[in-house]
């Protein structure tokens, strides 16, 4: 408790204490700490910097190198105000002075040139124009991974806190690369103010020694020269470790793991690279007048490596094929293995050949994955657990399809082209490629590279990937055969479940009323309308109501509609208005004239002219709410809604149609969009 309270405080006292150092004296042996501080702190940075997996969990670095920047210019005006003073500035400065260049200033001057080269003509410009590209880069790939996250999130891979969390990765992102283009200006700037610190330094000890000290001119050359040439190693060292931080952290490009696990592996992954570098070493001391021993000592150590690279690689070959040897060796005709066979799934994804590289790991080869967030999403959202897919290719299909089959049938088809995006918008002109349409919405896009997705965005199109296209469309077959996918032991399953946490509704209701075959039919009903069954106690209560005075399917499916009327309307309410089209009264009382029972429920017998002019009514009608961006419904009475739905259907499967008793009882508002009438449709 008492470091976390003293963590606070550490950096704003440390940015304090660094400004007093600017302008108060520091004795000598305060001065040696806080050098020793520096020195040890960087290189602490340094090695922080190699073994983060990411460079966002170093997302402080930034700040860290103003900081540090500023305390070792302190520490140059600290040292610079002691040299000019007193002639000395600490044991630690004397040390790189003397012992370290030896007492030569030439050597000396020379050390300090080196280590000023490396670090601002290679390091810090290269860091900086990689920092520079890589936060450009950065900016550049947001939107694209705001739709990547969000088509996560719409096939259920990922729910919304994780959604939230990646969002908040991406900008952060962003803001770290952001921070390291301009961090990477204050270690160039660090290396120029080292350069004209030391310039001033020799220039005005050796003036201050003649002058006022009555040195001699090389005694006053010598011995602030030295000491000059301490001070800037003391601070170029330390100055030198953050900018290979600084340009370690910009060009990591992988999150696997640490720096040295990262290069450890990728080094020792060819052994013919490091069995030819070996015998090259080797061969380089049989040259005349080469030293045997240094490069026989390094060729013989990369031959070793090489060899245990070589024993590592045919281990793992082994086990590898150990483990796929089962998979596949030869079937044996047994009956159930032919029962399998045969057997017909309930749902399947067929892939062309070149279209299994989607079964894989990587961010567009997680089409398992992304199916198994689709069923959980289905769940949640219908009521109903949709049934193991199943995946495989298929020969028979044209090059870049897939096909969608529930219980042996095809149901749905798509293409999905290796190595492209689909682009999804109005100005597609530009872009290469043939128009084509997405099969669920139906809306206009092109199959371009993947390297142009950056092209196709800045052209204002939203880009798909190829998994998200065929999750995509997977749900929204999924959904309007959800009917067909729940067959009875699933009904058996969800009622046993609902029997644990209300068993009286369960219990009253099955098998003394209905049996599960007819549960079965009323909630393949309600999923033929996209009615979500997840209020299952609910449903079973109205049916239990119901079943008393008759079984027959329509009715029990409008008596759990009823039920579930509230939560039918909220489905259509947008800006707090669920804005219905209706029928005039004249043309409703019609059609209550023509209703007629039939074998599957009520129809009704209108001429087929009169159909196809509430048909068209009816699409304007819709057509005029979309045009401004709303959604409507069909509203008429309870009687006619079953048989009125199936004959809307016919030219607008779209469109829900809802009965007064839904409508009223959802307590919100309503707002007319038009009234279908036996001439024409008037719009509100």
């Amino acid at each position: 408790m008492k470091n976390r309270s003293l963590a606070p405080m550490a950096v704003p006292a440390g940015v304090v204490g660094i400004v007093l150092m600017l302008v108060v004296p520091l004795p000598a042996a305060l001065l040696d700490i806080l050098i020793a501080v520096n020195i040890t702190a960087s290189l602490v940075i340094l090695l922080t910097s190699m073994y983060v997996k990411r460079p966002l969990d170093f997302s402080v670095f930034p700040s860290l190198i103003l900081v540090f920047t500023l305390f070792r210019l302190g520490l140059n005006v600290a040292s610079t105000r002691l040299v000019l003073r007193d002639g000395y500035a600490g044991q630690v400065i004397d040390a790189f002075g003397h012992f370290v260049v030896g007492g030569s200033l030439v050597i000396g001057l020379v050390i300090f040139l080196i280590l000023v080269v490396i670090q601002f003509v290679v390091i810090t410009n290269g860091a900086g124009r990689v920092a520079e590209v890589g936060a450009r880069f950065t900016l550049d790939a947001m939107p694209g991974k705001q739709m990547a996250i969000d088509a996560d999130l719409n096939s259920g891979l990922i729910d919304e806190d994780q959604a939230r969390q990646r969002r908040a990765d991406v900008a952060a992102e962003a803001d770290f690369y952001g921070a390291m283009d301009g961090g990477s200006k204050f270690v160039k700037g660090d290396a120029i103010a080292g350069i004209v610190i030391t310039v001033i330094n020799l220039i005005g000890g050796f003036v201050i020694g003649m002058l006022q000290m009555g040195m001699s001119p090389a005694e006053a050359l010598q011995r602030f020269s030295l000491l000059t040439i301490g001070d800037g190693l003391v601070t170029q060292i330390p100055a030198l470790l953050l900018s290979v931080s600084t340009g370690i952290v910009v060009t990591r490009a992988t999150a696997e793991g640490d720096m040295g696990t990262a290069a450890s592996k990728q080094l020792t992954q060819s052994r013919n690279a490091l069995l030819i570098a070996g015998i090259g070493a080797i061969s380089l001391a049989l040259l005349p007048g080469m030293p045997k021993l240094p490069f026989l000592l390094v060729g013989i150590l990369l031959v070793i490596v090489a060899q245990r690279t070589k024993a590592t690689l045919a281990r793992q070959e082994k086990e590898a094929s150990a483990v796929a040897a089962p998979s596949t060796a030869p079937a044996a005709d047994t009956p159930e293995q032919l029962i399998e066979q045969m057997r017909v799934h309930t749902l399947e994804i067929l892939l062309a050949p070149d279209l299994v590289d989607l079964v894989g790991d990587g961010p567009e080869q997680d089409l398992l994955a992304r199916v198994r967030g689709l069923r959980r999403k289905t769940a949640l959202e219908l009521g109903i657990v949709v049934p193991p897919v199943r995946t495989r290719d298929s020969v028979d299909l044209p090059p870049a399809t897939y096909s969608v089959r529930i219980a042996g049938v095809e149901v749905g088809r798509g293409q999905a082209p290796a190595g492209r995006v689909l682009a999804l918008g109005d100005d597609l002109a530009a872009l290469p490629g043939s128009v084509v349409s997405e099969p669920v919405f139906g809306l206009a896009g092109k199959w371009v590279p993947a390297e142009l997705r950056h092209a196709a965005e800045m052209t204002g199109a939203t880009v798909v990937d190829r998994v998200s296209v065929l999750i995509t469309h997977l749900g929204a077959l999924i959904t309007q055969n959800a009917a067909r996918l729940l067959g009875r032991e699933d009904v058996r399953v969800l009622t046993e479940g609902l029997k644990r946490v209300n068993p009286s509704v369960v219990e009253e209701l099955v098998p003394s009323l209905m049996s599960l075959g007819e549960v079965q039919r009323v909630l393949q009903g309600l999923l033929a309308e996209e009615v979500p069954i997840r209020d299952l106690g609910r449903i079973y209560e109205a049916l239990a109501l119901r079943a008393r005075t008759g079984t027959d399917p329509e009715g029990l499916v409008e008596a759990a509609r009823a039920a579930l009327g509230p939560a039918l309307s909220a489905a259509y309410v947008q800006d707090g208005a669920l804005r219905v089209v209706t029928l005039e009264p004249l043309l409703e009382q019609h059609l209550v004239e023509q209703l007629r029972p039939a074998e599957n429920g009520t129809q009704l017998l209108v001429d087929p002219s009169r159909v196809e002019m509430i048909l068209a009514q009816l699409r304007d009608a819709v057509a005029h709410a979309e045009a401004s961006g709303r959604t409507v419904v069909l509203v008429c009475a309870p009687a006619i809604r079953p048989a009125l739905r199936r004959l809307v259907t016919l030219g607008l499967p779209r469109l829900p149609v809802l009965s007064y008793g839904e409508v009223t009882g959802a307590g919100v508002t309503i707002e007319t969009m038009g009234v279908v009438s036996s001439g024409h449709a008037v719009a509100a």
